[in-house]
């Protein structure tokens, strides 16, 4: 019965918002030998209540640098971006290189929860590829700062994965991922059963899904569903919400690009903060903020301007088809039939995508 209450408590706002305002809150050098950040915060946000779960999110290789919009591109902060509904605080660092540090990602980690008030029995973890590998190095390394974890596509150099035993893991992983086998992914669950049981453990594998298709996992409901399911203080995981391939190939459907409203908040070393029209929507709209403003400060409405646009687009690193299409205003689908492609065609670094 409890669990059964869990899983409606979690439902109940996915169920009762179709519109909301976040503000994200992008964190340049603020905290040292750590890493620049992103903080979404959602309008039901308050700094008197301890309620609000977290969920960190791990990018992966094509989202390293030092340009920390790059981490929009994919993810959680961009399924908020499309319009999908996450009541939850998002920590999104960026690793600017390398395998991912977990000190870095805990330190982090601790500035959010002496700046923001939230519930510190659910914090969650998810990364893919890049970031799947960060998952379970912080995950295992610091397995009681965390509720649940998510590993997509992920594997390790780890020697010792003893910690992932203590706490609700689901590692999802493409059987025709040429990119990060699938065997990773596999070495760490044998290597978790060496440890003694797996009960908190779920493994799926995703029969003839390749590395760059896990991404539609992160505009999935249920994905966020079940990871604000768990709870420190019960160690079970979740088995009642399944995701199979056929609704993570259905993850764009039903998105509405203009359900939330989005500011950007800009906060330096020095302490300045300034706040910016979401870049997304394509404004030019800037205004300087209180240095003191509250983290949960209101976004003003979207503008937009019209543009004409491109006959292709030349693919970089980062790019695949959902965040091309985003970008100049079209849907996958449109794309796939100018183009001839699947939604699932890998892209290639120079290839040219037909945009009309």
């Amino acid at each position: 019965m409890r669990k059964i209450w869990t899983i409606l408590l979690v439902l109940i706002p996915f169920a009762l918002f179709s519109q909301r305002d976040y503000t994200f809150h992008a964190y340049r050098g603020v905290v040292d030998d750590a890493y620049n950040f992103w903080v979404s915060v959602p309008d039901t946000y308050t700094e008197k209540q301890d309620t609000m779960p977290v969920i960190v999110f791990l990018h992966g290789h094509s989202l390293c640098g030092t340009d920390l919009s790059r981490v929009r591109k994919y993810g959680c902060l961009d399924a908020i971006s499309m319009g999908r509904d996450i009541n939850a605080l998002i920590i999104a660092p960026q690793n600017p290189g390398g395998p991912w540090n977990a000190r870095k990602v805990l330190k982090v980690m601790e500035y959010v929860e002496a700046h923001y008030s939230l519930d510190t029995n659910r914090i969650s973890i998810v990364g893919m590829s890049l970031g799947g590998y960060g998952t379970f190095e912080v995950a295992a390394t610091y397995p009681e700062k965390f509720s649940a974890a998510m590993a997509l596509c992920g594997g390790s150099s780890r020697k010792e994965f003893c910690g992932l035993n203590t706490l609700p893991l689901w590692i999802i992983h493409g059987t025709a991922d040429n990119a990060v086998p699938i065997t990773q992914s596999e070495n760490i669950v044998a290597a978790m059963k060496k440890c003694g049981p797996t009960n908190l453990l779920r493994f799926d594998r995703f029969k003839g899904i390749n590395h760059s298709q896990l991404a539609k996992m992160f505009y999935l409901p249920d994905t966020y569903r079940w990871l604000l399911s768990h709870n420190k203080q019960d160690r079970t995981v979740n088995k009642d919400i399944s995701i199979t391939v056929t609704d993570m190939n259905a993850a764009y459907q039903n998105i509405d690009r203009s359900a939330n409203r989005i500011t950007v908040v800009n906060h330096n070393r020095s302490g300045e903060v300034t706040t910016v029209a979401d870049n997304s929507a394509d404004t030019a709209k800037t205004a300087t903020a209180n240095p003191n403003a509250s983290p949960s400060s209101k976004p003003s409405a979207k503008t937009s301007s019209s543009k004409s646009t491109p006959a292709v687009h030349v693919v970089k690193r980062g790019d695949t088809l959902y965040s091309i299409a985003k970008r100049y205003h079209t849907t996958v689908a449109k794309l796939c039939k100018i183009n001839h492609i699947k939604e699932e065609s890998i892209l290639s670094l120079g290839q040219k995508i037909k945009l009309r």
